[in-house]
């Protein structure tokens, strides 16, 4: 029996864990877990080497600001961080991504360590060399419990370590990312994505896709034609060579370039939306994807790996090849010429998330990794 509970104080004699979060600290995943875990009744300290956004945390959350910047900090700021852990003694620390702040939390020493991994940092930094890979097998080995947000992750994680992972998916508020009302019948036919303008997520695919079905729909049903539009939400480096992509395709006039959105702002934009589409080259999760399943909408995603496990092909939406705009287009086009299968898909799509990918269901996740962390620990 823990002499502590993760679900808060529940009777005598037993007083809610005491949580140190490392994580990015303006990162809406962060803040969503600190927050989430707080309401629950933990007590919850976070610490990390970026500013905090104003108003963002929840006041039971106590933040602390490492010293030193990224990436110097994930180095430099180990002697403040022991500091921290004598003062607050936490039962345990759970330091999210598995590279920089994996890195801060082994060199600080921290047990019991949970260690999750978001994305780039299983997919993407071991690739680098092979320095890379041997510092993050260094600090996944660290680790009293691996997590990771989806099984593919998990897959990819596993040729790195032979420690046991645990699931962890990124959660869904289903109260705030909610279907929209009825839409205008004869008013503007949305395809939407929100989405950093990078290469990996294969925007450039997306205008080439809409350029073909635009196309073929001119010819075919001119007049659904003459309703479309292309919403691009986000910013990045690859905007202005996009843009200039969209003139070539003559898709300019129809494809409207939004910049990147506050997150409170994401659902009110889906529910502009009549498909959402994400044609990523790489991709460990999809949280928008599953955001804008949330909000009712038939999804048109690629088949990598985090997309082509959250979308049930031909259940919630379609899963096309990567890089394969011509398959995307035919796919793209059967949604645009039928609203009611675009209606079913995203009803599906939105009872896909309830059942799966609610935050309360991602909390109950974490906190049964919490105790299991503790167990060990202590066994």
């Amino acid at each position: 029996m823990l002499p502590r509970s993760t679900t808060g104080a529940t009777s005598a004699g037993t007083s809610p864990i005491c949580i140190l979060l490392l994580a990015p600290g303006q990162s809406i995943h962060t803040i969503r877990w600190a927050n989430g875990l707080a309401q629950r009744g933990l007590d919850v300290h976070l610490a990390a080497l970026e500013a905090f956004p104003e108003g963002a945390y929840d006041p039971r959350v106590r933040l602390h600001r490492l010293p030193w910047g990224r990436p110097l900090g994930y180095a430099l700021a180990t002697g403040a961080l022991r500091r921290l852990v004598r003062r607050i003694q936490p039962d345990l620390t759970n330091a999210h991504y598995a590279t920089g702040y994996g890195l801060l939390a082994r060199r600080a020493g921290c047990r019991p360590m949970v260690l999750s991994a978001w994305g780039s940092d299983i997919y993407e930094f071991p690739r680098a060399s092979s320095w890379h890979r041997r510092l993050l097998q260094r600090n996944l080995n660290a680790a009293t419990v691996l997590c990771a947000t989806s099984q593919a992750m998990s897959r990819e994680m596993s040729k790195l370590t032979r420690g046991m992972i645990n699931i962890t998916p990124f959660g869904i508020d289903e109260s705030a990312f909610s279907p929209a009302g009825a839409r205008a019948a004869n008013g503007p036919l949305v395809i939407g994505t929100v989405k950093a303008l990078e290469t990996h997520y294969g925007i450039d695919i997306l205008l080439k896709t809409y350029a073909r079905s635009r196309a073929l729909l001119r010819t075919t049903h001119p007049a659904l034609a003459a309703r479309l539009e292309l919403h691009i939400y986000g910013d990045g480096s690859l905007r202005a060579a996009l843009e200039a992509l969209a003139a070539r395709l003559d898709i300019a006039d129809s494809t409207r370039f939004m910049g990147k959105i506050p997150h409170d702002s994401v659902p009110e934009v889906l529910r502009g939306f009549d498909v959402y589409v994400a044609l990523s080259r790489m991709d460990s999760f999809g949280v928008a994807i599953l955001e804008a399943s949330a909000c009712g909408l038939p999804v048109l995603v690629s088949d990598a790996d985090g997309p082509a496990e959250i979308v049930a092909d031909g259940q919630t939406g379609f899963v096309v090849p990567r890089e394969d705009d011509l398959a995307a287009s035919r796919r793209l086009t059967e949604l645009l010429l039928d609203p009611a299968r675009r209606q079913a898909l995203g009803q599906a799509g939105r009872q896909r998330v309830l059942d799966r990918y609610t935050w309360n269901l991602s909390l109950d996740a974490m906190l049964g990794v919490y105790d299991r962390a503790l167990s060990k620990i202590r066994s």
